[in-house]
């Protein structure tokens, strides 16, 4: 039997705050391991907004085997950042759509919902993560 190609689509910025108030820590080295022993994910996309002082924990994500797609920040006048990477982790889901047999889409939020309502139209099968499931909406 042929393993499946499974892709990962990570709401990086998402999933970090939801742990964070849940008062958890990620080991993202194990959680990668996860991703591909329990769901054969071969790729797992990183999306995350760009702060030159993370640059030695995009490098870690990365020997981890995490491949990031960054987008860059918007700095408010208050010092808080923002990189929002919804369009770039949906596009690069329909990008890839050939190349994978299921997505595993991992977030900590809902902002997914017209993309999963699209993907259930496209796919038969698909996994979606949270650590605050009740949040994340629109995948059967």
């Amino acid at each position: 039997m042929k393993k499946e190609n499974n892709f990962a689509f990570i709401d990086s910025n998402n999933l970090y705050l939801a742990i964070k108030e849940l008062g958890w820590n990620l080991d993202y080295g194990r959680f990668r391991k996860y991703l591909e022993d329990k769901y054969n994910v071969s790729k797992a996309y990183m999306f995350i907004g760009y702060i030159e002082k993370y640059k030695d924990l995009y490098k870690n994500l990365q020997e981890k085997g995490y491949i990031l797609i960054f987008k860059p920040t918007l700095v408010y006048k208050d010092g808080s950042t923002k990189g929002n990477c919804d369009a770039e982790l949906v596009l690069q889901a329909m990008i890839d759509i050939d190349n994978y047999n299921k997505a595993v889409l991992v977030s900590g939020d809902g902002d997914f919902s017209c993309f999963g309502q699209l993907f259930n139209k496209t796919k038969e099968t698909h996994k979606t993560f949270s650590p605050k499931p009740k949040k994340v909406f629109g995948f059967a």
